[in-house]
């Protein structure tokens, strides 16, 4: 298929309009009868979804007058693909641009900040979201300290989850929507419904599940949103699912979801389901997806797979979704593997167990 050629005026017209791929070979492999879509976030400029809300939240702050190309200092804590997002902003804008980030995410996060022009500060994992020795402690400190800074606060900020339901969930809903029946690769006919039925994302601050939920469900009001969850954070709901085994440990090597505390962008209301993941697990399906569908994911794509297989081989996973022709299970894939190419989980022979 070809694409038309097209001047931008700069990169951060590259951020969304991601596309939405089939997954038809996993699919087949676990034996499922509904389409397995994949939203593919790496192909946004900066790599992640991430982008969208850096963008959105620039661009909003300096319509409020909140920001001042020039003048204004970025500060914000990050667990890396948003900091990404706000220093490509920041590249392209013209802001000084500094990111508090835990030593546990990966070296190619920061350098990919730094070769933005980023400032990076790391902060020590273990540190509780309310100390200040934490990222956002960090932050906080900066903020009094450095004349003119604004933290635009991924965690709180509205723009956040506004980034999906004007941008994200429309690209999905639209997409779904051209589609009534097609031609699977092995020739035969493909159903669809023509509407997300099932959205599986990781939870992170929140914004990605909360801003895709609502716009989702005013285009199907009976769309199930499967929020995903590592196993030592507490975003999950019930509160029961995410009490830890005896001698279990809290920490996770995952990057990019999961927390300590609820954001407040996450409404918990919006979000149907949840489901556990760990580490062994996303890891696993991170490398499937790479090696069998050749998309260059990062690790919490694995997450979001393992979490959405997990839930369609439930009974009302199969009942409902798994064994129905036509139904489509969209899997948002959040960034991509630049970030994690020194990570020891890309081998054969993972070290993260």
């Amino acid at each position: 298929m070809s694409h038309p050629s097209v001047v931008h005026d700069n990169v951060l017209s590259l951020i969304g309009h991601t596309p939405l791929i089939r997954l038809d070979k996993i699919a087949a492999e676990e034996g499922l009868k509904c389409n397995l879509y994949a939203k593919v976030e790496l192909f946004n400029a900066g790599g992640s979804v991430k982008d969208r809300i850096a963008l959105r939240m620039v661009e909003q702050a300096e319509k409020e007058g909140r920001l001042i190309p020039g003048k204004s200092v970025l500060v914000e804590p990050s667990s890396g693909n948003t900091g990404v997002g706000l220093a490509l902003v920041a590249a392209v804008k013209g802001y000084r641009c500094i990111i508090t980030m835990p030593e546990k995410m990966s070296i190619e996060k920061e350098n990919t900040m730094v070769a933005l022009g980023a400032e990076l500060i790391r902060t020590p994992t273990e540190a509780a979201h309310d100390s200040p020795d934490s990222n956002i402690g960090k932050a906080k400190q900066l903020l009094k300290e450095i004349p003119n800074a604004v933290m635009l606060n991924q965690y709180d900020n509205e723009n956040n989850p506004d980034a999906h339901y004007h941008g994200t969930a429309p690209e999905i809903i639209e997409a779904l929507a051209s589609i009534s029946t097609s031609t699977t690769s092995a020739g035969g006919a493909r159903s669809s419904t023509g509407k997300c039925d099932l959205m599986v994302a990781g939870a992170g601050t929140g914004g990605t599940l909360t801003g895709l939920s609502k716009r989702l469900h005013e285009s199907n009001p009976d769309v199930v949103v499967l929020g995903v969850d590592p196993r030592g954070s507490i975003l999950a709901r019930p509160e029961g699912l995410n009490k830890l085994a005896t001698g279990e440990s809290d920490q996770y090597k995952i990057e990019g979801i999961g927390y300590d505390f609820v954001p407040g962008v996450l409404e918990h209301s919006t979000v149907t389901r949840w489901i556990k993941s760990n580490d062994a697990e996303s890891f696993a399906a991170a490398r499937r997806i790479i090696r069998t569908e050749g998309i260059l994911c990062g690790g919490s794509s694995g997450s979001a797979l393992s979490g959405a297989l997990a839930f369609l081989k439930s009974g009302e996973g199969k009942r409902e979704f798994a064994n129905v022709e036509g139904k489509n299970v969209v899997i948002l894939l959040a960034d991509g593997i630049r970030n994690y190419i020194s990570s020891p989980w890309l081998g054969t022979d993972s070290k993260a167990k």
